[in-house]
């Protein structure tokens, strides 16, 4: 929410956000003095007018703005940045909203965190597959030595534990080999992929309802990884559906929404794509509710929470553990 206002505090010009948040038109808003709209104004008030004298450049705090239109009377809590404007003695005022300036910085925390936690296990899988080459060469050549059968099972039993961890030490490092491929994905086109593989695992017991709004456009990104992502989500939600299944009355909602002026990893973005991927099930657990993003966390029995891949159903009931959340200028949650 941006003004630009006199030092007296009259608007000389507001934009659409500010709009919005009261209730008033433009012109209403110019009619009067803004500190109208403060609970306390006194400080907004001295702040203003000491950026105006030049007494600082720019000054930050928190207040209260005061809704009177349709969208209530109740207090916002916004926090209030004055900054002086070069030739004119008005003063520019941006308001954040207190509760938006939070999740920013939450988001941002957890982005950091998400990055580290990846280079993390990137670099301990680096750490075991060097060695795991040794150990089954070493294997190997004692399979060759020993004339006895029983040794040489215990050394094809160190030799298949070695591939197997080899295989999953791949599994962790694939997602930083492959590269990606950049092309124009719609997004319904994946929610759609993702509906029909999550159809054929849970044919009964299980309805995958579709919200989309249609007027979202094409976007760039990666296709293959962003259906693996959304996949991993919905799966995971038919797991959490299991005695819902059972009672025939399980749901899954694929939602599609345009979200304006979402600030993602410290960048401002005018339009995003909001997806979400919801369920009735019994929701995130508590106790991880806050760490539901780290590696090796699960609230699954038997769940590794490390996000191995998903695939295509077959005879076999294929199961998948993933707590990816996926987003490409936009959110994708699962509540």
């Amino acid at each position: 929410m941006v003004a630009v206002v006199s030092p007296d505090g009259r608007c000389i010009f507001a934009n659409a956000s500010f709009e919005n948040v009261l209730g008033l038109s433009r012109r209403s808003v110019q009619r009067g003095s803004l500190f109208d709209w403060f609970v306390d104004a006194g400080t907004l008030r001295e702040t203003v007018a000491a950026v105006a004298a030049n007494e600082f450049s720019t000054s930050r705090m928190e207040t209260l703005l005061r809704r009177p239109g349709p969208t209530g009377g109740d207090a916002l809590p916004v926090h209030a940045i004055v900054t002086q404007m070069d030739g004119t003695p008005h003063v520019l005022l941006e308001l954040v909203e207190v509760e938006q300036q939070t999740r920013q910085d939450r988001e941002e925390r957890a982005l950091d965190r998400a990055k580290a936690n990846k280079e993390l296990i990137r670099n301990l899988a680096h750490e075991i597959k060097n060695p795991l080459g040794g150990i089954r060469g070493a294997a190997q050549l004692l399979e060759m030595e020993v004339e006895s059968r029983a040794l040489t099972e215990y050394t094809q039993v160190i030799i298949n534990e070695a591939d197997r961890l080899q295989a999953l030490v791949d599994r962790l490092l694939a997602p930083h080999r492959k590269p990606h491929v950049v092309s124009d994905v719609n997004i319904h086109e994946v929610c759609e992929r993702v509906r029909s593989l999550i159809m054929a695992e849970f044919p009964r017991g299980l309805v995958v309802e579709r919200d989309y709004d249609v007027s979202i456009p094409d976007f760039r990104g990666d296709r293959e990884q962003l259906i693996q992502a959304v996949l991993n989500i919905a799966h995971n939600a038919a797991q959490a559906l299991s005695e819902r299944i059972a009672a025939g009355d399980a749901v899954i909602t694929l939602r599609t929404r345009i979200a304006r002026q979402v600030t993602l990893g410290k960048q401002r973005y005018r339009l995003a794509l909001e997806l979400h991927i919801q369920d009735n099930g019994p929701g995130v657990p508590e106790s991880i509710r806050e760490h539901i993003f780290y590696p090796l966390v699960s609230g699954r029995e038997g769940g590794r929470g490390w996000g191995s891949r998903w695939r295509r159903p077959s005879c076999s009931n294929t199961r998948a553990r993933s707590n990816a959340r996926a987003n490409r200028a936009g959110r994708c949650s699962r509540s």
